[in-house]
């Protein structure tokens, strides 16, 4: 019997519910850490719950091991960082680092959610919807400062088809081989969609002024600095509805959580992950010219295909997770949810961004990219009307994905000016 349709969340609550969710373990008890096969009460010392809690140092060991996948690939951390100093080329400079930044994504993860427990719902739900980009931002500005723009503007499309098509088909397919037929709410997946359609507004907005490439066209840039204005305008909205106006429908109905590490060591760790993204994600910028020629890969590809794995791994892998445990209203939260959090707060900051730097960063996509985009959104929003998954639905959304990679391996975009 399918479990009960519960409120779904939106944007940044979905993904800290995810967030949690994949924290099979971290700062935690004997006892919790004995079930997850992490050794006996009493060779975990036989601390419980009214025990001291652990020491700062104990506490983030737990956090970096605590996990095997994906903190597993730590290890490429010195190669990422011996591959660029030694110049190994620009082949394993990108993998290497690539490599080192998906779990450095995951850790950065933890430490936000661990810092917004120290602080009231409020204060809490604005440090998540804050960090809980913060890969894909970071990646973003290394990426214009380095003049990618093209690789940057690809990221930002590339990440929200991963969560609709990629993820969300892999939650219906999965889970569908599971249940015969899974229930979510669908009025607030629609919701979702809707905020991405008011995306796909601000994309197509620049197009009639000027060619795509022409990015210094200052009606392009005007138009898509005002648009990622009143996109920002639109997730600030966003979050005083959640946060203020509405705040039950993202509180949790479980106890409260506590805290498993202090507040200073989460606020140490959440800095000190944060520069060790950005020293990585420079280190893969840099590479990405030289990679891409050696490779034969296209630019556009890298960035739509590649490298939204870094941010999302962790939440794509529990949003399939829990569908296949028959709780749609999360995995269609963290899919769809993930999506209206970066086309309303990512590709608007970056160009906000770009603004203050004076970097010209514009929405004015190649059209090809724009019709996909606004295509998927729609195939997306048929499959999920109904308020019901199965795993034919998932495989359509999987074969969508799947078409679109295909279509932009081959997409020849002509250089920016």
């Amino acid at each position: 019997m399918a479990e009960p349709v519960t409120t779904q969340k939106i944007g940044w609550a979905a993904i800290k519910d995810a967030r949690r969710s994949s924290r099979q373990v971290g700062p935690m008890t004997a006892s919790r850490l004995a079930s997850a096969g992490y050794g006996s009460v009493s060779q975990m010392d036989s601390f419980d719950e009214d025990a001291s809690p652990p020491s700062a140092a104990r506490t983030l060991l737990n956090v970096v091991v605590g996990k095997f996948f994906p903190n597993i690939l730590l290890v490429f951390m010195p190669f990422g960082w011996a591959s660029y100093h030694y110049q190994w080329g620009d082949n394993y400079v990108f993998w290497f680092n690539f490599l080192a930044m998906v779990p450095l994504a995951s850790i950065l993860g933890d430490f936000t959610e661990e810092l917004a427990l120290h602080t009231n719902q409020v204060v809490g739900g604005l440090i998540n919807a804050t960090f809980g980009n913060a890969v894909e931002v970071v990646v973003a500005i290394q990426g214009m400062q380095a003049g990618q723009i093209r690789v940057v503007q690809a990221s930002m499309l590339g990440s929200v088809f991963s969560n609709l098509l990629l993820v969300l088909g892999c939650c219906f397919f999965f889970g569908g081989l599971k249940y015969k037929e899974q229930s979510y709410n669908a009025t607030s997946a629609i919701s979702n969609l809707s905020l991405l359609t008011l995306s796909s507004l601000a994309l197509v907005l620049p197009t009639p002024f000027a060619e795509y490439y022409d990015i210094e066209n200052s009606d392009v840039l005007m138009v898509s600095r005002i648009a990622a204005c009143f996109l920002l305008a639109m997730y600030v909205q966003l979050l005083v509805f959640q946060l203020f106006t509405h705040s039950y429908l993202v509180e949790d109905d479980d106890d409260e959580e506590e805290p498993t590490m202090g507040f200073w060591t989460a606020l140490g760790g959440l800095c000190g992950v944060t520069g060790l993204v950005s020293l990585y994600s420079d280190w893969l910028v840099s590479s990405i010219d030289g990679f891409t020629e050696e490779s034969g890969i296209s630019k556009t590809f890298v960035g739509l295909i590649i490298l939204p794995v870094v941010g999302n791994a962790v939440e794509h892998i529990t949003a399939v997770t829990v569908a296949m445990k028959n709780k749609m209203d999360l995995s269609m939260g963290v899919a769809v949810g993930s999506s209206a959090q970066v086309s309303l707060f990512v590709v608007p900051f970056i160009v906000i961004y770009g603004w203050v730097a004076d970097i010209d960063m514009t929405l004015n996509f190649p059209p090809f990219e724009i019709m996909l985009y606004i295509l998927a959104v729609v195939i997306v929003t048929n499959c999920v009307s109904n308020g019901k998954s199965n795993w034919l639905e998932g495989s359509l959304l999987i074969t969508t994905y799947v078409m679109v990679a295909v279509g932009f391996w081959f997409e020849k975009v002509v250089s920016f000016r």
